[in-house]
């Protein structure tokens, strides 16, 4: 008689079962981590049929009005408010020079292609006393702008009022080719990554502070600079403060909070924004958010 044949138990089965698909996860393993490494185009293929569509994520739209460009003295401020093409500026026709300039700069004004005008001219809408160019010759300071002019490169007009005196202060060399020129570089780099940004910038005087030239031009101890980001990943702002002289530390040794500038200058900044966003980007300084 023929021995008959053991048929596998249960246990054993689920053993044989268990073990196939132990078997084939670490066959199919190595295939998974390979497409990880392959390139985007394969990885997009492979998991094509496996895409999770994703809703929307709707974030604050936040529009550059003209109250943000307009700061808000705390004291009594001789000025006259001209709106330029270019900028906005606060004349001050005792000190020669301008309170404060402010201006828009958006990704498609940074590749104009309008020549640099080098001829400074008196700004005709100003009313009362002006420098001129005699002012500054042999004074050992710049005609230095506060809108630059390589911002200026979409209009030809907005290139003209750029050398006006009302936009410019007597500005250290050291600081005016150097460091300053090197913030109005990167100004433009964050206008192209964020497609537009609010810029305000100006000096800072005291009662003390020197003159030049036969029109008594005032010369500032200090400039600042603020910058306002609204339409990139996160609404940011960031301000610098430069001594009038020889600036050679990294650009990040100048940041500073725009609370502490406000503080400086008596200028209430973006105070249109709502107060919760306004509070928390005016006292913060991440540099890191600005890639400097």
């Amino acid at each position: 008689m023929k021995n008959k044949r053991k048929r596998p138990s249960k246990k054993q089965h689920h053993n044989s079962f268990k073990s196939f698909w132990i078997i084939a996860l670490f066959a199919i393993l190595p295939l998974i981590y390979g497409v990880y490494l392959c390139t985007p185009e394969i990885q997009a293929v492979f998991f094509q049929a496996t895409k999770v569509s994703r809703p929307n994520v709707a974030r604050p739209n936040y529009s550059h009005d003209e109250n943000l460009k307009i700061p808000v003295s705390q004291f009594p401020l001789t000025e006259q408010i001209i709106h330029h093409k270019g900028y906005t500026v606060s004349y001050n026709k005792d000190k020669k020079i301008p309170n404060w300039v402010a201006y828009e700069l958006t990704k498609q004004k940074t590749q104009g292609n309008i020549k640099r005008n080098e001829r400074f001219i008196a700004d005709p809408v100003v009313k009362g006393g002006m420098a001129n160019n005699s002012d500054y010759s042999r004074s050992g300071f710049d005609k230095g702008h506060m809108a630059p002019a390589a911002d200026m490169k979409w209009s030809n007009e907005a290139m003209k009022e750029s050398f006006y005196f009302s936009n410019v202060c007597p500005q250290h060399p050291e600081l005016n080719r150097r460091k300053w020129k090197t913030l109005e570089d990167k100004v433009r780099e964050w206008a192209v990554a964020d497609s537009a940004i609010l810029i305000i910038c100006g000096p800072v005087t005291n009662k003390k502070s020197p003159v030049i030239g036969k029109s008594r031009v005032t010369v500032p101890s200090k400039f600042f600079k603020v910058i306002l980001s609204l339409h990139g990943s996160t609404p940011k702002a960031i301000g610098f403060i430069f001594k009038n002289e020889r600036a050679i530390a990294p650009l990040r040794n100048y940041a500073v909070s725009i609370d502490s500038i406000e503080q400086l200058t008596g200028l209430d900044f973006f105070s249109s924004l709502p107060d919760s966003l306004e509070n928390e980007i005016e006292s913060r300084i991440d540099t890191t958010l600005w890639s400097i």
